[in-house]
């Protein structure tokens, strides 16, 4: 797809949903992984035994930093076989607008994506846009990331 015509299909869908993931179990590996990439080793994530004791969640919570991080992935944005944006070479992490992480994912907790057009539009060699990213925790009311990300599209 060129240019043009994924910027005259993306303004056309603005304020629809792009896409919902499929579900992504958060295990202690996962969060133990993340401590390490980040040297964020406080308790509440990786001391299994004293979150069962100590934590209000009754157990250890992922980083929200970690659910932040899963964006990429749940939005389909790291798979060349199956390209978010036809016809783009290159995407590039813009930064965020907002970012708020209203509920905890405890560990084993099950998260999806759901992800919201905000805003397309052009930028020198290519587009950007701005997606609402909403991570949904599987039986919970309350999502545990909510943040507009920016992207950068060249082609």
């Amino acid at each position: 797809m060129s240019q043009s015509e994924l910027l005259a299909d993306l303004q056309a869908r603005v304020g629809e949903t792009l896409m919902t993931s499929d579900w992504l179990e958060v295990d202690q590996a996962r969060v133990n992984a993340f401590a390490e990439a980040t040297g964020d080793f406080q308790w509440i994530h990786v001391d299994v035994e004293r979150a069962r004791r100590e934590s209000p969640y009754g157990g250890p919570i992922a980083h929200g930093y970690l659910t932040l991080s899963l964006y990429p992935f749940l939005r389909n944005l790291v798979n060349e076989d199956n390209p978010a944006y036809p016809g783009v070479r290159n995407i590039i992490n813009y930064g965020l607008n907002k970012l708020r992480f209203p509920n905890a994912v405890r560990v084993g907790d099950r998260v999806r994506g759901h992800f919201k057009l905000v805003e397309v539009s052009e930028i020198a060699g290519g587009l950007q846009v701005v997606e609402l990213f909403t991570a949904e925790v599987d039986g919970q009311e309350k999502p545990a990331c909510i943040a507009e990300g920016i992207f950068r599209l060249y082609f």
